[in-house]
């Protein structure tokens, strides 16, 4: 996206533009910044704004590359440190190769109190990081004061602590402040009154605000209110008042409200009005006083760098008490003085020279947000100052002599600085494997290499996993991926651009999917010489297996994940934290089967129906068809068993696909005219059959409202280009899964066109068949639904009619099934998507969804931006730190952010449950007991184990769904005396089984007492005997 008028590159922004919208896209494309520093963290901005898609960046800086860089800046290499080139020079042809449609140039000329600014007018935003406060100052009152304001953000990061402030001018216009879409609310009942009052359908929650707008669709009785916008007053969870309805008609039935997205203006002070009154960000309820001590230690810092030209000496306890005095003199300028926090100075003092890199990461990744926010007017605005710490990375090592933290000549000097040689070593040590190299997997890598975690010459290691390629859409957040990577496979790639960010990283590259049947591959003995887990996945399931993994291997999990600009972390730790299985989202919310089929309300439902449509006559059937006759030999022998009354699984739904396979193009384009006619007249006509308009529930209301629409019979035309677009796209994937051949000519309308005109459509009448009404009925399987004697003989007569007529060959009995690809535009599979959901909406009078939407719901697209990534994958690597110095339970953060909004949540871990089973025996999700048997062990053998090892009577033994004990199911007292061996029958590699174990109760009546999983070796040394 180059200029103001080019079309936004789908197959590239695809993610993020599910984010921002077509409209800051555009914007973005329109807007140039100036950035300066190419310090750790303004490399990290650097690119995310470029990968974000802004028209151009200039990347200033005046300074060389030094060993220190390679440390922080992942875009300087060894060679640019020994050619002495200037830091600028290094980074911006890297930069550039980010995003080809981003123009990305450089200056290296000074910037400082003598610099005529006037060149910045050019810019709509400025980023200043590595500058001194004074010229922070001077630049921001010069954007202020033009017209309009240029938007300034300024950046620091000294050592543990951070900052941003922004300044978006006198009146600052949000389009959009939270991105959330609207969503439609069905009404229960409006009051004639006083105010009147809405109540919604079925007691779903609003969500609305006090003082928002919503807009009024579709009301019947009151239908004065369509159209009309209202502000609301929330009364309750499921209610609101709009004002007077009393002059309005009684409220009949049906009808929405949607929430009007309004404008909103912000107002910013310059940096020199906010410094002794800021208006702060708190991100840290467990510690609301860091912000505003923070704040007055960095400006301190400030005073000390003018003052002596440097920073505080690491180690240097004059130093740090000069800090604290200048500290408590900026404290006595503020409006509200804190209490000074004198352990954080002497922390900030000790490690202001230093640099920690995932905290730039983090920091970057949020100052980039802000900066798009600058540039588009999309999201809430920082007011005016965030501060982050990472104090608790540091605490535990104040005690540590002051040569641990001094420098070394290495990339590790600034890392050093602030955690110490010790630390760095254990970090080199380290073993991690992680699962998943996409957008997170990407931005952990980087800072592993910038960490320096898992170097070869320490026998440290990184293990990583992915199965996947790279795809075109990877390229806007997985910064590791250039163009010529694309169907490369990611965890090799990904590897190879790591080592060249640090190459004495050890990194080990698979494809594989860590999941039950990869156990031979990631085995207990795999987990066992691993000491840390970090997952980069992008799903539920995965997460909960891999979790499960960590948990019966105890080991350690760092988890994160992201959404569009909301992002989450959590630390897992063997015997201190509740795991990623101890707390479960509620599920997602599921269509019902009734509304998909016959009574869709919203367009989710339509553009789910015809995904749904999609995956049943072109990946399912051409599925069941091939299995199908895989199992059965021939078309001879299956007529014959058929003739012989033998009921084959599947025969009827394939015999109806042989008997009506086309053999030519032109039959590809008459199916998909009977399909149209089925899906969107004769549906609608039966509908209205069974149910007329008239329709009444034996309440006497309507069955025909709100959130029920009746369907409209539609009438093909030819001359509509959504009607032949439907047929066009249908055609295509019928010939796709019956391997027929066409041409591009083929499908044109004047080819289509000739085709239809020449089909005649079969007369239809409704019939008085059942049509499912309840919402918690489940989609019946087909397969296995009962096939009447009538359609018995019709497909015996057809199979009979095929094999007679000789068209049974090898190729006829063989299909193609689709996989539905949503990236790829040329292959039709959206197109059918898009064309038959709007066809439903339109069918049932829903506003249809455009192609982009679509595709984002047809494809399940998780919405994704560079710059949550980014902040997810620091705050990840902060906890790293922390976990491998083996820090207490205090010390650990788990983070929630939006990024929007915005808002950033640090709370500490769930702390690990105790289970009771009585008296002075506990168990929690990370317990396992272990009982050691041999190949003659028996059941009861185990029993007398359990109870001699952990005091407790067993009463009950499970293995997964099998029950191998349970007294009260007959027979099972004769199992005590079978082997171990005999009643699992593991697999010849299995060393262990886990067991469920139920235990007596103190008291007769009680229930049995749960207890952790029973570990079962089958060999007394754990091995197979």
């Amino acid at each position: 996206m180059a200029s103001d008028s080019a079309e936004i590159d789908d197959s590239l922004y695809s993610r993020q533009r599910y984010v921002l919208g077509d409209l800051a896209m555009h914007q973005m494309a329109r807007s140039s910044v100036f950035l300066s520093g190419m310090c750790g963290l303004g490399v990290e901005i650097a690119k995310n704004i470029v990968l974000a898609g802004v028209k151009a960046v200039t990347l200033h800086d005046t300074k060389q590359c030094e060993t220190w860089d390679l440390g922080s800046n992942f875009f300087i290499r060894k060679d640019d440190v020994s050619s002495q080139r200037k830091r600028v020079e290094a980074v911006c042809p890297r930069v550039a190769e980010l995003n080809p449609y981003v123009h990305v140039d450089m200056s290296s000329s000074p910037l400082d109190d003598n610099t005529d600014l006037s060149f910045l007018r050019k810019y709509q935003c400025v980023i200043l990081t590595e500058a001194r406060l004074n010229l922070q100052k001077r630049v921001n009152d010069f954007c202020h004061s033009q017209s309009p304001p240029i938007r300034f953000i300024g950046c620091d990061t000294y050592g543990i602590c951070a900052r941003v402030f922004c300044d978006f001018g006198e009146e600052f216009e949000v389009s959009d402040a939270t991105g959330e879409e609207p969503k439609e609310i069905f009404i229960q009942n409006i009051t004639q009154g006083n105010p009147g009052v809405v109540t919604c359908m079925d007691n779903h929650p609003h969500g609305l605000e006090t003082g928002q707008c919503v807009v009024f669709r579709e009301v019947n009785g009151m239908d004065e209110l369509n159209s009309t916008v209202r502000e609301v007053s929330v009364l309750s969870p499921h209610s609101f008042a709009i004002g007077d309805t009393t002059q309005l008609c009684p409220y009949a039935h049906g009808g929405f409200v949607v929430l009007v997205k309004t404008s909103k203006t912000y107002k910013f002070e310059t940096m020199g009005k906010q410094l002794c009154d800021p208006q702060v960000l708190i991100p840290d309820l467990s510690k609301p006083e860091a912000p505003l001590q923070i704040h007055i230690i960095m400006l301190a810092l400030d005073n000390f760098l003018e003052q002596h030209n440097r920073l505080p000496d690491i180690g240097c306890l004059q130093d740090a008490d000069i800090l604290l005095r200048l500290t408590e003199e900026v404290n006595s300028t503020m409006k509200y003085k804190v209490p000074v926090n004198s352990e954080l100075v002497r922390c900030v003092s000790r490690t202001a020279k230093g640099v920690l890199p995932p905290l730039a990461a983090a920091v970057g990744g949020f100052a980039s947000q802000e900066a798009l926010k600058a540039i588009t007017g999309k999201f809430a605005p920082l007011q005016q100052w965030f501060y982050i710490d990472a104090v608790e990375v540091v605490r535990p090592l104040q005690s540590l002599p002051a040569e641990e933290f001094y420098p070394r000549g290495d990339r590790y000097d600034g890392l050093r600085a602030c955690i110490g040689e010790s630390m760095c070593l254990e970090i080199q040590k380290l073993r991690v494997f992680m699962v998943g190299c996409g957008a997170i997997g990407c931005e952990m890598l980087k800072n592993f290499a910038l960490l320096g975690v898992g170097l070869t010459k320490c026998s440290g290691e990184v293990c990583i996993t992915d199965p996947d390629l790279i795809e075109k859409s990877n390229l806007n957040r997985q910064f590791l991926f250039r163009p010529h990577h694309i169907q490369k496979p990611k965890s090799i790639t990904a590897a190879e651009a790591t080592r060249d960010i640090n190459p004495d990283l050890q990194i080990d590259a698979h494809l594989n999917k860590v999941c039950p049947a990869t156990e031979g591959i990631y085995s207990d003995c795999f987990y066992s010489t691993v000491n840390l887990v970090v997952t980069a996945l992008d799903n539920v399931e995965a997460r909960r297996y891999v979790d499960s993994r960590c948990v019966s291997n105890q080991r350690a999990l760092l988890d994160s994940g992201t959404m569009g600009t909301k992002g989450h972390t959590e630390v897992i730790l063997p015997n201190l934290t509740e795991s990623y299985n101890s707390h479960r989202d509620p599920p997602e919310e599921e269509i019902p089967f009734c509304t998909l089929k016959s009574f869709p309300s919203v367009i989710e439902h339509t553009i789910q129906w015809a995904r749904d449509k999609f995956e049943n006559a072109f990946v399912h059937k051409p599925s069941l068809y091939n299995s199908f006759w895989q199992t059965h030999s021939s078309a001879e022998a299956v007529l014959q068993r058929m003739r012989s009354g033998e009921s084959l699984e599947g025969s009827f739904q394939v015999i109806k696909l042989l008997s009506r396979r086309p053999c030519h193009w032109e039959q590809c384009i008459t199916m998909a005219r009977l399909k149209f006619e089925k899906y969107f007249k004769r549906k609608a006509l039966q509908l209205l059959h069974s149910f007329p308009l008239d329709t009444r529930l034996k309440d006497g209301s309507l069955f025909w409202q709100s959130p029920k629409r009746p369907p409209a019979p539609t009438e093909f035309d030819m001359h509509d280009s959504l009607h032949l677009a439907f047929i066009v796209s249908t055609a295509r994937l019928y010939a796709g899964i019956y391997n027929i051949a066409y041409t591009e000519m083929d499908f044109s309308e004047e080819v289509v066109c000739r085709i239809l005109s020449e089909f005649a459509i079969p007369d239809y009448q409704p019939t008085e068949k059942s049509i499912e009404t309840e919402e918690t009925a489940k989609k019946p399987d087909q397969v296995k639904l009962p096939v009447s004697s009538e359609e018995e003989r019709e497909a015996i007569f057809k199979l009979g009619k095929a094999i007679a007529s000789n068209c049974i060959t090898s190729e006829t009995l063989q299909m193609s099934p689709l996989q539905f690809e949503k990236d790829d535009d040329s292959n039709g599979h959206l197109d059918f998507v898009t064309s038959a959901s709007a066809l439903r909406a339109r069918m049932y009078s829903i506003e249809p969804a455009d192609r982009f939407k679509t595709k984002r719901i047809a494809g399940k697209i998780i919405p994704a931006i560079a710059t949550a990534t980014a902040a997810v994958a620091g705050l990840v690597a902060l906890e790293l730190v922390k976990v491998v110095g083996g820090f207490e339970f205090e010390s650990f953060k788990n983070c929630f952010f939006n990024l929007a909004i915005p808002v950033v949540v640090f709370t500490e871990p769930a702390p690990v449950k105790k289970t009771l089973i009585r008296e002075n025996i506990h168990f929690s999700i990370w317990d396992c007991w272990t009982i050691f048997g041999h190949e003659d062990f028996t059941l009861s053998d185990f029993m007398n184990a359990v109870r001699e090892k952990y005091g407790i009577e067993p009463t009950m033994v499970v293995y997964g769904v099998k029950m191998l004990y349970v007294p009260v199911m007959p027979g099972h007292s004769k199992r005590l005396k079978l082997t171990m061996q005999k009643l699992i029958k593991p697999s010849v590699d299995r060393r262990y089984v886990d067991l469920t174990v139920s235990f007596a109760p103190e008291a007769d009546g009680d229930e049995d007492l749960p207890g952790p999983p029973v570990r079962y070796y089958f060999s007394s040394s754990g091995n197979m005997p």
